[in-house]
């Protein structure tokens, strides 16, 4: 991979790269970086991996590479402005009104004293911190708390117009980042880079870019836009000191027609606006247009309330461009109307593919390295490469381990605006793992299909077989909150193992007693997919109850399908099949995370082994023995246990 790397950056050619756990992957990338002597910037998925470049990899790299670059390299850590905390927000009387941030009486009862206590608190910690990052404030506060002291990005009126400009922490991040030679940062932070003409990351010749099979969905939700009628409303009481009372009620009176018209509708996709809503959104703009006008022009750093008109106009033009978005219904976005616990109707808009702007920005004047453990899907890298907005349909697919490039196509000397696409090639490095003699792949093919009412009395009773001739030390993976409730259920009624449920308490805390307590179940959905680390005896099941196919009344992902559909194809082969192979394989992954690791990947779903898809989804996961057979399945994890016990026994 190092190789591959080194190679990439001399000729231009991109480069995919499957590599899997314990292949080294981070350093097989940062070495070759260090020794391009250009500035190198590497985007991460998960908080985790970033932590670790940062405090683990690169301090030790640089130091290593010192005697033979002649110089200690540097590197830095760039996030989003929101990571940061705002000086303009935690000046007094800058804040929204109403809110109370700074009332000195924290005798409050309840959530208010709190909030008010966390903030002065993160208020005098700000005036001694050299970096105002969240991460370096010990103890945190909470989530609201943060919002109340932090300035999200579609809401920062920028240095130069900003009283505090000169001293924001979140610029001064940037500002150090471009003196570094590799600059970590996130797959949000990046996406909202493309989507911004390019002006937040530093320049680059050499972009790498980990856990790569996150990045489409992070752009979609970089390019993603929600109206509420609390947003609106907000809005317009930003406008108070700024506007005549006329402008303001009309801004305020169209988030009520806007409220009223949502509770009468039911939520999903809006291929089409109703005439209601469309007349709603109508006078939002119109409001927030003439509103806007009324503000002015540019309002400079040293004018008075100059934070909070320039936060007012910031609200507005974010209002009238997501506006714009939903009235233009657009063939290439997709609207729909959602409901969440505890939380007002949403208007949401997102692009339908955002393959198209990765294709134009991404590789455009750098070269990207692109590597995850799951980029070849069922064992071919097309797939990504398309959503990547690499034009595969030009030359030859690559095959698994295929380095050499897909040629582009010659240009049309009558057309010379089309651009060829960019040229690629793709590697799969294997892994240190003997997957085969290490681990099973079993599938209940016996069992039913599973139904949506959560787990049925079949695949229970072969969950507690499993768990049982495992004695424990199993890790479950499940659709949904339902079925994992039914399924730590049905395990505490028929064993007297310890069985931890996501929700009982922290991650953090259930992952750690999972790894330290012999013989302990740990049941979850989502998070538990990705990013559980448990190396040796304590998992030596992984149980996942149905293949993890998105949600098919999911907007986004009905709206990528029926366009498949329309052009031809299959949609539920395109999308949804590819989805559910990346988050299988991520899930199955958990299995295996060291050399003396053994084990069993047990999937409850029958579609695995009997639907025409299943191969390909298998293709996709580490290439563990197969069978189909309970009996050869719960005799292996009968005789890991007793191996298990007894090495404990004797230590």
């Amino acid at each position: 991979m190092a190789h591959a790397v080194t190679e990439a950056v001399h000729t231009g050619e991109h480069l995919l790269v499957q590599a899997g756990t314990g292949t080294g992957k981070s350093l097989a990338y940062l070495v070759p970086a260090l020794a391009t002597g250009k500035r190198v910037v590497v985007t991460t998925a998960t908080l985790a991996l970033q932590a670790q470049l940062v405090n683990h990899d690169l301090p030790r790299l640089v130091e290593a590479v010192a005697p033979v670059l002649g110089r200690t390299p540097t590197f830095a850590l760039l996030k989003g402005r929101h990571h940061y905390a705002c000086l303009a927000r935690l000046e007094p009387g800058v804040a929204d009104e109403d809110e109370g941030l700074f009332d000195t009486d924290t005798q409050w009862l309840g959530a208010a004293g709190k909030l008010t206590q966390q903030v002065t608190r993160v208020r005098e910690w700000a005036q001694e911190s050299d970096t105002g990052d969240r991460a370096d404030l010990d103890p945190g506060v909470d989530d609201n708390a943060w919002r109340q002291v932090s300035m999200p990005a579609r809401e920062c009126v920028g240095a130069a117009r900003c009283p505090f400009g000169e001293d924001c922490f979140a610029e001064a991040a940037r500002a150090k980042a471009r003196q570094a030679d590799i600059v970590v940062t996130n797959h949000s932070l990046l996406a909202v880079d493309l989507l911004s003409a390019r002006h937040i990351v530093p320049e680059h010749a050499l972009l790498v870019v980990d856990e790569a099979h996150e990045l489409t969905d992070r752009v979609t939700s970089a390019a993603q836009a929600e109206l509420t009628a609390e947003l609106i409303s907000r809005a317009g009481r930003r406008l108070r000191a700024f506007v005549d009372e006329k402008l303001r009620d009309d801004v305020e009176g169209s988030a009520d027609l806007l409220e009223r018209t949502l509770d009468g509708m039911r939520t999903g996709r809006l291929e089409r606006l109703p005439e209601p809503l469309y007349d709603a959104l109508f006078l939002v703009d119109a409001s927030a247009r003439a509103a806007l006008e009324a503000l002015g022009g540019e309002v400079g750093p040293d004018e008075a309330d100059a934070v909070k008109r320039n936060q007012a106009k910031q609200s507005l033009t974010g209002l009238v461009d997501t506006v714009e978005r939903l009235l233009q219904q657009s063939d290439h976005d997709v609207a729909w109307l959602a409901r969440e616990d505890r939380r007002p109707p949403a208007l949401h808009v997102a692009p339908l593919s955002v393959s198209a702007a990765l294709g134009s920005g991404l590789f455009r004047d750098r070269v990207v390295v692109a590597a995850s453990a799951t980029l070849a899907l069922g064992g071919r890298f097309n797939t990504v490469a398309r959503s990547l907005g690499l034009e595969v349909e030009y030359g030859r697919t690559p095959d698994t381990n295929d380095v050499r490039p897909v040629e582009p196509p010659e240009p049309d000397d009558d057309d010379s605006d089309v651009q060829p696409p960019p040229r690629w090639r793709a590697l799969d490095v294997g892994s240190p793992f003997d997957y085969p003699k290490q681990g099973i792949l079993y599938v209940a093919s016996r069992l039913p299909k599973p139904g949506m009412s959560g787990l049925s009395d079949a695949a229970q009773r072969e969950l507690i077989e499993l768990v049982t001739a495992a004695g424990g030390r199993a890790l479950g993976l499940f659709s949904s909150r339902k079925a994992a409730t039914t399924a730590a259920e049905a395990l505490r009624a028929a064993t007297d193992l310890p069985v931890l449920l996501q929700g009982d308490d922290s991650i953090h805390l259930l992952v750690r007693r999972f790894r330290e307590e012999p013989q302990t179940c740990l049941l979850g959905v989502a998070s538990l997919w990705q990013g559980v680390d448990v190396p040796g005896d304590a998992c030596q099941l992984v149980v996942i109850d149905r293949l993890p196919f998105p949600r098919p009344d999911e907007p986004l992902t009905a709206a990528r399908s029926k366009a498949v559909d329309d052009a031809g194809g299959s949609g539920f082969m395109a999308v949804s099949v590819p989805a559910a192979a990346i988050r299988l394989a991520q899930g199955a992954g958990r299995l295996i995370r060291a050399a003396g690791d053994r084990g069993v990947v047990a999937v409850l779903d029958p579609r695995l082994h009997n639907a025409r898809y299943g191969e390909f989804i298998r293709r996709t996961l580490p290439p563990f023995w197969y069978t189909t057979s309970p009996d050869v399945v719960r005799g292996a994890l009968t005789r890991l246990h007793d191996t298990a016990v007894t090495t404990s026994a004797s230590a």
